[in-house]
């Protein structure tokens, strides 16, 4: 007789031998015809240019993470609003709980609103485009010479 865990446990060995049934019945119907075309780097339909170690805007994980802040935050706004239209709570309380409610919502916008505007003095918002910073490294192999085997590769 199996406890609980066990079947859960057996669940899970089901899944993964599941998984590994399909990915191998996959590999063996695939054609596996590899060319240039197929091999090449794909980058939203345009050929790749330069190389691929550039440096990264910060600015764009800043953005997206103040994004994500007000936008969790607005989120909690829909629960508030339904449980502040409730008639019946405000009828029991006399008025009251609509009031609370209001300026609960009030402070909490203030706080985003804060939020907002000490991200804005910070100048997190400004977007100023930095100047690449190409590297150098001094060697004494000819530029030339890597002129050469990149075009050698490239085809």
């Amino acid at each position: 007789m199996l406890s609980d865990f066990g079947i859960i446990l057996l669940f899970i060995l089901a899944a993964f031998a599941f998984i590994a049934v399909v990915l191998f019945v996959a590999r063996m119907l695939r054609p596996d015809k590899p060319n240039i075309e197929k091999n090449s780097t794909y980058e939203s339909g345009e050929e790749p240019v330069g190389n691929a170690n550039v440096q990264f805007n910060i600015r764009f994980y800043i953005v997206a993470l103040v994004f994500v802040l007000f936008d969790v935050e607005l989120v909690f706004l829909f629960p508030w609003a339904t449980v502040f239209g409730q008639e019946r709570l405000i009828a029991e309380t006399g008025g009251l709980w609509g009031w609370f409610a209001l300026t609960e919502v009030f402070l909490f916008v203030a706080i985003l609103a804060l939020g907002l505007a000490y991200v804005w003095a910070k100048g997190y918002l400004d977007w100023v485009k930095p100047q690449p910073k190409i590297p150098s490294v001094e060697t004494k192999v000819p530029a030339q010479l890597y002129q050469q085997v990149n075009e050698r590769y490239k085809r």
